[in-house]
């Protein structure tokens, strides 16, 4: 069995995003020669997600304004957890309702997707540095 592990790397302009890494992972899967397994993409951070659903910048929007609506930013003062002196309280929320990985087949060197379907990294507390890790295995 062969294995390749990567990471991307991300610094969002803005505090929550939605990036679709698709053409990235699918660069990846091509690199590690894998013609028949598995691809886990995987957040690296407790405060960004990986899902998958369709590259809709409407649904984009619902998504936002779902979370938002779901767990608020502010008051910042509303989360346990701010009290420790962060402010990212609903960020940690928001990624546990989207997700923390995806796992795609790969067949036949591609990655074996229903139609429509694309992978996003959701990000919640943006303005640094984060990373995904992307770790293909099989023949």
């Amino acid at each position: 069995m062969k294995s390749l592990r990567e990471y991307l790397f991300f610094n969002t302009k803005n505090r929550v995003e939605l990036i679709n890494i698709t053409p990235d992972v699918e660069k990846l899967v091509r690199k590690s020669g894998i013609q028949e397994g598995l691809c886990l993409v995987n957040a690296m951070h407790i405060t960004a997600s990986v899902f998958i659903n369709d590259d809709e910048s409407g649904l984009h929007q619902d998504f936002k304004e779902w979370l938002e609506k779901l767990a608020p930013h502010e008051p910042i003062s509303q989360y346990q957890h701010n009290r420790t002196g962060e402010d990212n309280g609903d960020a940690h929320i928001k990624r546990t309702v989207m997700g923390r990985e995806v796992v795609v087949a790969v067949t036949e060197g591609k990655l074996d997707f229903g139609p429509w379907e694309q992978i996003f990294y959701g990000e919640f507390d943006g303005q640094r540095r984060k990373r995904v890790m992307v770790k293909i295995i099989g023949e």
